[in-house]
């Protein structure tokens, strides 16, 4: 098992509504990189030092995944699944999509 997966993982809306899962310490890396130049800002760059002090020493994996759920939050983009999305349920609750 990766020691660098979240407990439990983070989801975010991208610039195409697609919800992307950030499940572990290099799928937020990954993201907090790509993130554009002209949007980043105190916020970013406190949870880009925290995951990559989280990758590079003991830093809590916890903190790491708060800080970029906070950055998530700061520009609007952090989703909330603790309901099933629509695609994931079947019609009428008759079965056909995936279980939760």
């Amino acid at each position: 098992m990766n020691d660098r997966m979240f407990d439990s993982p983070v989801f975010v809306k991208s610039e195409d509504s697609l919800i992307q899962e950030i499940a572990c310490l290099e799928d937020a890396l990954e993201f907090l990189y790509a993130w554009p130049k002209n949007r980043r800002g105190t916020i970013f760059e406190t949870a880009l030092r925290a995951c990559q002090r989280a990758f590079d020493s003991g830093y809590p994996l916890t903190a790491a995944r708060d800080a970029f759920s906070g950055f998530a939050r700061s520009v609007k983009i952090l989703e909330d699944v603790s309901m099933p999305l629509p695609w994931m349920t079947g019609k009428g609750g008759r079965g056909g999509g995936l279980t939760v």
